[in-house]
C-alpha cells in the first residue's frame, strides 16, 4: 500500500503533515530509530526490525541510555506485553480479546509498527467480508483476457505479508462470518496459502503471523471454531484498573489528538478529566468511588476510548463556540450522548446517578445544572 507523502511548504521547504492520521511507524519513526540504534546487539527474531526487549519499551515507554525519552502507548499490565510480543515470535498467532474501547486496536497497530515496520497489512472484519478479503482476488479485466495468471491476481494484505514475511492484522475477526474464518486455519497451522487456480502455493516467509481483535459484546455474532482458535494465543485486555491510570490515559490521548486534530482550545483542566472518568468508572462498577451508594449500571460499555472522545468533543465546543477554556456545558452533550445509549432505560440510570451522585457532590454543581439541561 502506497504511504501518503506529506506536503511541502513553499517557503520554508519544510514537511508539513496533511494527513489526519499517520500510520504509526510514521507518526514515531523517530522513537523506533532511536530504539533501533538502542537495540544493537539484542537478539532479534527472523525478520524482526526490533528486539522483543525494544518492542516492549516501545509500547511501554521509558528513558533509554542515552536519555532518550519514549512515550508510552499502552498504560497498563506489563506481562501483558510480555506475553503479547512474545507470542508473535512464535509459530501462534496473537488475538487481543476483551471490550469495546480497551486500546486492542491500538496496541495491535504499535506492535506490527515496532515489530515489522508496517502497519498497514490490515484486514477489516465485517459481515461482508469474503475469503478473497483473507486469500486473493483477481482483475477481472485481466482474468477475461489471458485466463488465471500472476499478473491477474490481486494479493490480499495476507498475501502481501506472508510473502514479506510482516505481520497481518485483522480487525474484528468474530464478526467475518465462520465459514470465512475458516480461510485461516491452513494459514496458521500450514504457513502456506494454496492457489489452485495456478496449482501453485504461497509459503509464509520468516517474520510472518497475525494479530487479530476481536471484542467480547460480539460474542455469539460469529464465534470461532475451536480448531481456529487453538491456533491463537489469547490475550485479555482489561479496562485499566485504577482511577490514575485511566485519567493518565485519557490525559494522553486528549492532548495527541487535539494536536493532531488542530482544536482551537486550552489544555482541559485535570479536574475535568478525573470528573469524566469518575463518572463512567462510578457507572461501570454500579458502585460510587467511596463505596457507599449502589448505582444502577447503564447498558454501553463506558470504555476509556468513550471518555477520550467525550473530552474531545468537550474541547471542540470550547474552541469553536466558547472562549477556549473547557466548562461543564461544554461535556455535558457528549457525557449524556456517551451514557444514553437506550432512551428509556439508560435516561433513567443518568437521571438518578445526576440526582443521588452529582447533585450532592462537592464542586460539581456547574456539572449537574450542564446535564439537566441537556436531558
Amino acid at each position: 500500500m502506497p504511504k501518503p507523502k506529506a506536503a511541502t511548504d513553499a517557503t520554508t521547504e519544510s514537511p508539513v503533515i496533511t494527513v489526519l492520521r499517520q500510520h504509526a511507524e510514521e507518526q514515531f519513526a523517530e522513537e523506533l530509530s532511536e530504539l533501533d540504534h538502542a537495540d544493537a546487539g539484542k537478539q532479534r527474531p527472523p525478520n524482526w526490525r526490533l528486539s522483543p526487549w525494544a518492542v516492549k519499551q516501545y509500547l511501554l515507554g521509558g528513558t533509554l541510555p542515552n536519555g532518550f525519552v519514549i512515550t508510552p502507548k499502552y498504560i497498563g499490565n506489563e506481562r501483558l506485553i510480555e506475553i503479547a510480543v512474545a507470542t508473535l515470535a512464535t509459530d501462534r498467532a496473537l488475538l487481543l480479546y476483551g471490550l469495546p474501547g480497551t486500546a486492542k486496536s491500538y496496541v495491535s497497530e504499535h506492535l506490527a509498527a515496532a515489530v515489522t515496520g508496517d502497519s498497514t497489512l490490515l484486514v477489516q472484519g465485517t459481515a461482508g467480508t469474503d475469503e478473497s478479503t483473507l486469500r486473493y482476488g483477481w482483475n477481472y479485466a485481466l482474468l477475461l483476457v489471458q485466463g488465471p495468471s500472476t499478473a491477474a491476481m490481486v494479493s490480499s494484505p495476507m498475501m502481501r505479508a506472508m510473502q514479506d514475511g510482516k505481520v497481518a492484522r485483522i480487525e474484528e475477526l468474530t464478526r467475518i462470518p465462520a465459514e470465512v474464518q475458516d480461510t485461516l486455519i491452513t494459514i496458521l497451522s500450514e504457513k502456506t496459502l494454496p492457489v489452485p487456480e495456478l496449482n501453485t502455493e504461497v509459503q509464509a516467509r520468516k517474520g510472518f503471523n497475525v494479530i487479530a481483535t476481536a471484542n467480547n459484546r460480539d460474542k455469539g455474532v460469529n464465534e470461532l471454531s475451536s480448531a481456529l482458535l487453538r491456533r491463537f494465543n489469547t490475550v485479555i485486555l482489561p479496562l485499566p484498573a485504577t482511577m490514575e491510570e485511566e485519567v493518565t490515559i485519557v490525559e494522553g490521548r486528549v492532548a495527541a489528538l487535539g494536536r493532531a486534530l488542530e482544536l482551537p482550545a486550552e489544555k482541559p483542566a485535570l479536574e475535568e478529566i478525573r470528573r469524566v472518568v469518575t463518572i463512567f468508572r462510578e457507572l461501570r462498577d454500579g458502585l460510587t468511588t467511596d463505596g457507599k451508594t449502589k448505582l444502577k449500571i447503564p447498558s454501553g460499555t463506558l470504555s476509556t476510548a468513550e471518555a477520550i472522545s467525550v473530552m474531545n468533543s468537550g474541547l471542540a465546543m470550547a474552541g469553536y463556540y466558547g472562549d477556549g477554556e473547557l466548562r461543564a456545558s461544554d461535556i455535558a452533550a457528549g457525557l449524556t450522548g456517551a451514557i444514553v445509549k437506550d432512551p428509556v432505560q439508560d435516561r433513567a440510570v443518568w437521571l438518578e446517578y445526576l440526582q443521588t451522585v452529582v447533585k450532592d457532590r462537592d464542586g460539581w454543581k456547574d456539572l449537574y445544572r450542564a446535564c439537566q439541561e441537556v436531558l
